[in-house]
């Protein structure tokens, strides 16, 4: 299957709209057509700024469910993606919190998109939610069934905010082995937490040792983009992107404009 994101000599960014709580969450405050409001707002910044792909995530609906959401859930972040696929014209993606990633995939069927994120897709591991087994068996059957075998899956290896005592004694190019033979279509490393920078330690270990993309999937900036920008494909951007760099605020256009600058500068540089 052909990659939509990242197949690119140029590298891939990807920008994170963090869709504001939805319905029945417990910050939930704003009406659908708000937060819709608001995510198409926020993509049309990117848009305009260079960046290549979105992704959505439902990030305010702390504290997460494990791996089952409301139909609430879904209903609401289907038709935000469809709004934003109607109002941009980029590649576009989502991650449904925490580990629903068979709801994600029906929303990306629903609203044609391109892509979704995966945790505990090989492995387990005990996340803020609990115990996650792995998925893979099960999310590419779905995937099978349901008609949805475009949409490409990037999955989480040694997922931040989790604990991986349990398979302590696999590395983590042996992980990514496993996400790469259970066939994943791109394998995602990230820091320990939100916004916190991936060790370029792990980084090298997964980078020539995987023939299917590699995607950095926290803490990129536009101070270590540099540092970074040999090793991986793709660049999934957040916090950064956000007023203050604080993944709750908006996304502000003078940051995403700034560092999608540089970006234009290192592709330039080969």
């Amino acid at each position: 299957m052909e990659s939509l994101v990242v197949n690119n000599p140029r590298k891939t960014i990807i920008g994170m709209i963090h869709v504001q709580a939805l319905p029945g969450t417990p910050l939930h405050k704003m009406s659908v057509g708000s937060i819709i409001k608001q995510a198409v707002e926020e993509a049309k910044v990117y848009e305009k700024n260079g960046v290549d792909a979105i992704m959505f995530e439902n990030m305010h609906d702390i504290p997460y469910l494990n791996r089952q959401v409301g139909p609430e859930i879904v209903a609401a972040m289907t038709a935000i993606c469809m709004a934003v696929k109607n109002a941009v014209n980029l590649p576009l993606g989502l991650q449904i919190l925490a580990g629903a990633n068979q709801a994600a995939m029906a929303v990306a069927l629903a609203a044609d998109l391109d892509f979704i994120r995966a945790e505990a897709f090989v492995f387990s591991h005990v996340a803020d939610e609990g115990w996650m087994d792995g998925c893979a068996g099960s999310l590419l059957r779905y995937r099978k069934q349901i008609g949805a075998d475009k949409i490409q899956i990037f999955t989480d290896i040694k997922k931040k905010h989790s604990s991986h005592a349990i398979t302590a004694d696999l590395s983590i190019t042996e992980q990514a082995h496993a996400a790469e033979f259970f066939l994943s279509d791109g394998i995602i490393v990230t820091g320990v937490s939100t916004g916190e920078p991936v060790s370029v330690k792990e980084l090298l270990m997964v980078r020539d040792k995987i023939a299917i993309p590699l995607l950095i999937g926290s803490g990129i900036t536009i101070s270590n983009i540099t540092e970074y920008w040999k090793w991986a494909d793709v660049f999934i951007v957040g916090s950064y992107f956000k007023q203050q760099g604080n993944w709750k605020n908006a996304v502000d256009g003078e940051r995403v404009q700034q560092f999608m600058q540089l970006v234009t500068q290192l592709r330039e540089e080969g």
